[in-house]
């Protein structure tokens, strides 16, 4: 058996890794994009942080949220923040910082996830579709975070 990388043979101490537990966006409306990404996805709120009813206080959404995948995995959280400056990416402004990777199985889903994306409020900032390796489309969502969706086997 191969011992794990970073590890020394015959060591009678375990390398320790994190899990990654969540992804977590920062958002100067951390309701608003959390409702995005709920609506894109299709994933539920954690128990708690679901959306009140209408003209009732929301001071989950003013603070922190969190979706989690149907199946279990990495979940996406959102913390509210006063100020966040929208990446200007593929300029040099102001970076990615950081980006979400979302994949499809057919160009045909990614052109209806395109338009779904787009009824929800993301901007699209790159078109790849023709890129016969990879197609791809790089969008914003409304508070700017940057997201791609490709076409994956």
């Amino acid at each position: 058996m191969d011992d794990p990388p970073g590890s020394s043979a015959g060591s009678t101490t375990h390398l320790v890794r994190p899990v990654l537990r969540q992804v977590v966006l920062d958002a100067t409306d951390a309701r608003a994009v959390a409702e995005f990404y709920r609506e894109l996805l299709g994933w539920d709120y954690r128990e708690g942080d679901e959306a009140p009813s209408p003209g009732r206080p929301d001071p989950l959404g003013a603070d922190w949220l969190v979706l989690r995948a149907p199946g279990g995995g990495v979940s996406v959280a959102f913390q509210q923040v006063e100020t966040l400056p929208a990446s200007t990416w593929p300029r040099d402004e102001v970076p990615q910082q950081l980006h979400l990777d979302m994949t499809v199985s057919t160009l045909e889903d990614l052109d209806a996830c395109h338009r779904r994306a787009l009824a929800l409020g993301a901007r699209e900032v790159l078109d790849r579709t023709d890129d016969p390796e990879e197609p791809l489309r790089v969008y914003a969502d409304p508070a700017g975070h940057p997201f791609c969706i490709f076409v994956a086997a």
